[in-house]
């Protein structure tokens, strides 16, 4: 590694102005079908520097993937905003791991005369290229290909040589600071293809949802001057486009085209065109060809189009002319055993997932994806946000105006478009996330915007100044966790300049996205706003084998279902890796798991974004809305549910009528509803009628609810028999193991402790309430018990009645907060049973976990779950596992259930409360960090809460609404227990 050749003179991993050496300019010709895959085992090296010299001993690494999850020394580090370590930009540690990766690559005979070029699709962050000893280039800019033409230092038929060396930091380090783990290596896939001399640069596609279709080629040799006659022929969809159409020189009226380089274009009117949009992603095939003179073809290009134009009208963002909304997630490039390095199958996955949940939109964050992303973007149907790769959270104000980050600013955000810009699905390109607002940003705007004039910019850091300017950098208002107060009152400000669609909205960490409902009933309902972001798609935990410490890479296939990491393994986050600096669980923010299990919050996002709603329940009957932008419903099936609280759930099919989108219809209601049965709730269970490429014929797309009748709470009978209290006035009960007692606390989640809440909570004392009987009173069958929990902040006055009733017993219960606790985890009762009780019965919301303010995806109805079931697994253990709107409730012995002799308990509520049944004290869960470490209970630990605090987003985004939140006061709630 001492040799001084010229790559290594460059000293690029410390040299801001060097993006790149050798490397070839980025394009839009995809030449995956045609390349030789280098994927597999290389021979490899860590060296602790990149002036190290190499040793005589070789390990092998799998490429692609990181290093960093492949049982080296060096292991993965999580950050938000901090650097990984001290030097200021632009400098990086003297201790900077440096991979060698080697191996021979056997050229093909068939090559013979051919260009060859060496693609690498992604290396983190400095890629230097050596074959058979010689310097062929250098790149940064981790999550883009770099390409390289070998044709000089390799022959076809014969074996070569090819080097890698990766350079873990560099100055680029400081733009890549983009909130996720840092891993380096090669993290996609290595590629070797070849090309005739004469071939096709680069081609640009422009498709008008008018069907007009221009079609812009380069070409070059790679001999040197072109040769005289060629020209470019094009087919769409078989359909012969142009053929003879070569640039004309003599006309040529700027100095772009010389000998060396040919510009052609092709031009087509569609008629009839099927236009692309993400609900009905329509794509066409187009094949560019480049004849030599005598007709023959020396290269081929092959695209996936589609005709869609993107414009702002004012304050909206139109898709074809329409206004859409954007039901948006961000996404990093992750996988729990791989890291950054993901699959097709699990993009696909990824995408499948997202779009049977009804998101339209994925914003890149914070960089390019793989290719086959945008594939899968443009087949399936999303609206992306392309973001170049930039971030330099740390040092943002700096670098933002530091001229010697110019040439990357542009650099990277060019590569981007050249790269992507013939896909239909990217509608904004941004210019990178949280990296201050600077002339680096302006200067990268601007060729942008001259390069590409078809798409619309977006860039937080400009809009954030001012979000009415229209001078800056970004034609999208696109604030992060901006409140909601105050973007509606911009929109009504008249003020308002452009679209407001924010980049982040609300933040997934542990059990959150509170208020997402109040948000999308406000942008639905206010012209101006347009969608969001939610952060983000992905908890980024790694699977780490808790004997060593380190991740399970490769080998870990299987070991993880549903949430849960196997036994002798947990989802490892910022720490786990011993790791002195880093930014802990931040990292598990997202609506799926690191296994790709939804979290309960996308069954509130898919009622949330429902393409067929109801509307209302009127005497005439239900009214049905289509909540499309340019679909009609003949690709959904629907049944009708009408469900009564105490009687049987009724089906009938449903016939939907044909709707344009945004009409509305009222249908008849499908069902006589009976007399008795108590509180009716009606649903339209919505399904897939065709197979789609996201979804088999019958997936469920949402359910919309109405209720039409409210309900009746029987009042129970007493009865003579007395309540049995011990000496401190706590109910004895055969199925109870801990008494029905006042709680105020739950095991805070992340929003309650980064938010601030928690710690006001542990303040006042409320995770340690000292309870005092002050009387215990009994009159005729009755007994009332008064009691003082006091915490360190004030004393709470609880008073529960206990009266026999039929059946069981009924507990009438209040609790008067002082002034003090102003806001509060929950006011209820807590108490456990005993071994045995396995399953959950209940009327009310579900099946899935829902809390106050998040609860529109979950309907009433009757639910049956195991009780080990409903506990949510969210890496570092928290609150979870409530049931929002629970009428009743019945714990049984799940194995003999149906027989005379099942034991159980049944709970009825005085009107829909908040309820929990897990097998964990909220001690149990606020004492560890991981589920590896909680030992389930035996029995069950039961909450009946009179008011439960909402979640919020406050981790990073706002709190809750106050609506949600517990006022002190007198509060009042009454639950019958009864042996089943």
């Amino acid at each position: 590694m001492r040799e001084r050749d010229p790559l290594l003179a460059l000293r690029p991993w410390e040299a801001p102005e060097v993006t790149s050496w050798g490397r070839l300019p980025m394009n839009a010709v995809d030449r995956r079908r045609e390349a030789v895959s280098l994927d597999g085992d290389w021979r490899f090296q860590l060296l602790p520097s990149p002036d190290a010299s190499l040793t005589e001993t070789w390990s092998s690494t799998r490429v692609p993937g990181p290093w960093t999850m492949q049982d080296t020394d060096d292991l993965p580090q999580y950050t938000n905003v901090r650097m990984p370590f001290a030097a200021f930009p632009p400098d990086s540690p003297a201790a900077n791991p440096t991979g060698v990766y080697e191996r021979e690559v056997e050229v093909p005979a068939r090559w013979a005369g051919r260009r060859i070029v060496l693609q690498v699709g992604a290396a983190e962050s400095v890629l230097l290229v050596h074959v058979d000893g010689q310097p062929v280039g250098v790149s940064k800019d981790s999550h883009l290909a770099a390409e390289f033409d070998l044709s000089e230092v390799v022959r076809a038929g014969e074996r070569a040589t090819v080097r890698l060396t990766v350079v873990k930091w560099s100055d680029a380090s400081h733009l890549e600071d983009q909130d996720q783990w840092w891993h380096a290596g090669i993290t996609r896939s290595v590629l070797l293809y070849a090309t005739d001399p004469l071939y096709l640069a680069d081609v640009t596609v422009r498709a008008s949802f008018e069907g007009e279709l221009r079609v812009d080629c380069l070409v070059r040799d790679a001999a040197g001057a072109l040769p005289e006659g060629w020209w470019i022929s094009g087919d769409l969809e078989g359909r012969l486009l142009a053929q003879n159409v070569e640039f004309d020189r003599a006309n040529a009226e700027d100095d772009r085209v010389s000998d060396f380089l040919g510009e052609a274009r092709l031009d087509a009117v569609v008629p009839e065109v099927r236009t692309w949009n993400a609900e009905t992603p329509e794509l066409y095939g187009l094949t560019v060809r480049l004849h030599r003179a005598d007709g023959t073809v020396a290269d081929t290009s092959q695209h996936r189009i589609g005709f869609r134009d993107v414009t702002i009208d004012g304050r909206d963002l139109l898709v074809n002319g329409e206004r859409v909304y954007i039901r948006g997630v961000n996404r990093h490039d992750f996988h729990p055993l791989t890291g950054r390095t993901v699959s097709y199958d699990d993009m696909r996955a990824d995408l499948v997932l997202l779009k049977r949940f009804g998101f339209n939109a994925i914003r890149t964050s914070h960089y390019p994806n793989d290719p086959s992303l945008y594939d899968l973007a443009d087949e399936l149907g999303f609206y992306v946000v392309d973001e170049a790769d930039i971030e330099s959270h740390d040092h943002a104000h700096e670098i933002a105006d530091d001229p010697r980050y110019l040439n990357a600013f542009v650099d990277r955000v060019a590569r981007m478009a050249l790269r992507d810009k013939n896909h239909p699905s990217i509608i904004l390109w941004s210019l990178g996330n949280e990296s201050d607002y600077g002339a680096n940003h302006d200067a990268a705007a601007g060729w942008l915007r001259r390069h590409d004039p078809t798409r619309p910019l977006q860039y937080e850091g400009a809009a954030k100044l001012d979000w009415a300017a229209t001078d800056d950098a970004s034609d999208i208002a696109c604030p992060m966790y901006a409140p909601l107060e105050d973007c509606v009152a911009h929109a009504l400000s008249g003020l308002q300049t452009r679209p407001l669609i924010q980049c982040e909205y609300s933040h997934a960490m542990g059990n959150s996205n509170g208020t997402l409902a109040d948000h999308w009933a406000a942008i639905e309902s206010t012209p101006g706003l347009q969608g969001g972001f939610i952060w983000e798609f992905w908890d980024h935990g790694i699977l780490q084998r808790v004997s060593d410490g380190r991740p399970t890479g490769r080998a870990g296939a299987g070991l993880y279902d549903n949430g849960v990491a196997a036994p002798g393994h947990r989802w490892a986050y910022g720490g786990d890796f011993g790791e002195t600096i880093h930014d802990g669980a931040f990292i598990a923010d997202g609506v799926v798991f690191p296994d790709r299990t939804p979290k309960p919050v996308l069954f509130e996002h898919r009622e949330i974004a429902a393409p067929l709603r109801i509307e209302c329940y009127r005497h005439e009957g239900i009214v049905l809305g289509n909540h499309q932008h340019f679909r009609g419903l003949d690709w959904l099936a629907g049944t009708w549910e009408l469900v009564l609280a105490d009687g049987p759930t009724l089906t009938a099919p449903a016939v939907l009528p044909d709707l344009v989108p945004g009409e509305t219809v009222v249908v008849p209601l499908p069902f006589e509803v009976p007399r008795d049965g108590g509180e009716a709730w009606l649903t339209l269970r919505v399904t897939t009628a065709e197979e789609l490429p996201w979804a088999p014929v019958g997936t469920e797309v949402c359910a919309p609810q109405v209720r039409l009748r409210g309900p009746v709470v029987p009042e129970g009978v007493m009865v003579d028999r007395p309540v049995e209290v011990d000496g401190e006035g706590l109910l004895m009960h055969p199925l109870l193991t801990a008494a029905p007692t006042l709680s105020l606390w739950r095991a805070p989640t992340d929003n309650d402790e980064l938010g601030g809440m928690a710690l006001r909570w542990r303040t006042w004392g409320l995770d340690s309430l000292v309870r005092k009987v002050v009387s215990v009173r009994q009159t005729g069958a009755s007994v009332t018990v008064l009691a003082e929990y006091a915490g360190t902040g004030g004393v709470v006055r609880h008073r529960q009645e206990l009266t026999p009733v039929e059946g069981g017993i009924r507990i009438d219960e209040e609790a008067e907060l002082p002034e003090e606790f102003d806001d509060v985890a929950r006011v209820g009762s807590v108490f456990e049973t005993v071994a045995g009780l396995d399953l959950l019965e209940w009327f009310g919301q579900g099946p899935w976990e829902s809390y106050p303010d998040r609860s529109a995806g979950a309907p009433v109805g009757h639910h049956s779950v195991p009780v080990d079931e409903l506990f949510t697994p969210y890496l570092r253990p928290q609150e979870s596992g409530g049931r929002h709107g629970v009428r009743r409730f019945t714990l049984s012995a799940a194995h003999v259930m149906g027989r005379a002799d099942a034991t159980g308990l049944a709970v009825v509520l005085d009107e829909p409360r908040q309820v929990s049944v897990t097998r964990f004290h909220a001690d149990d869960l606020t004492a560890v960090g991981h589920h590896d470490q909680l030992a389930p209970r035996a029995g069950c630990v039961v909450h009946i809460d009179a008011a439960h605090r909402g979640l919020g987003t406050a981790s990073c985004g706002p709190d809750t609404f106050p609506s949600y939140r517990i006022a002190p006061g007198l509060h009042r709630w009454s639950w019958t227990l009864r042996v089943l």
